[in-house]
């Protein structure tokens, strides 16, 4: 089961880019959104995660879904269903770390493990897609999320971390 992550130590020195606060409270306010969250190279994703999370005065849960997945049949979608109810009940922004993974551009089903992995995904994006609150996305970029799984979610919007010096 996910923690609600209240502390704020390891981000307390990164601030939100000026140029997105305005949004990123705008969706706060509306608890409905995706947020595709790039870094520069180096920066702590978990991090700008808890940044984007308090400017957003809301509290951060990190999913892992390597913990929420299970080799029987139907576990994962039940570890899954609590993570997000809990999380949903005390008004967090999920983040996914790594969400190209993920979210990435799904291959041909050769056997029945892919199957059963587009079938897991397409699960959790219908969970995101009913989820009330914020989702944040952390990714290489856009371009490498699959444009199927993008039409799915509600208004997705990209936030670029500049680099440090910019």
């Amino acid at each position: 089961m996910p923690k609600l992550d209240k502390s704020t130590t390891r981000s307390e020195a990164l601030t939100v880019p000026s140029s997105r606060t305005a949004l990123l409270r705008n969706l706060s306010a509306a608890r409905a959104g995706t947020v595709i969250l790039t870094t520069a190279s180096g920066m702590s994703r978990q991090a700008a995660a808890e940044a984007v999370a308090r400017e957003m005065g809301r509290p951060l849960v990190s999913l892992e879904l390597g913990k929420l997945a299970s080799q029987y049949i139907g576990e994962t979608e039940k570890n899954l269903d609590r993570a997000l109810a809990a999380a949903e009940a005390g008004g967090a922004v999920l983040f996914f770390d790594e969400a190209d993974a993920l979210f990435g551009t799904r291959s041909e089903v050769k056997d029945s493990h892919d199957r059963y992995a587009n079938i897991e995904t397409n699960y959790l994006l219908q969970k995101l897609e009913a989820y009330g609150g914020v989702v944040l996305l952390a990714s290489s970029g856009r371009q490498c999320l699959d444009p199927a799984c993008l039409s799915r979610l509600r208004n997705v919007v990209d936030l670029a971390w500049p680099a440090k010096g910019r």
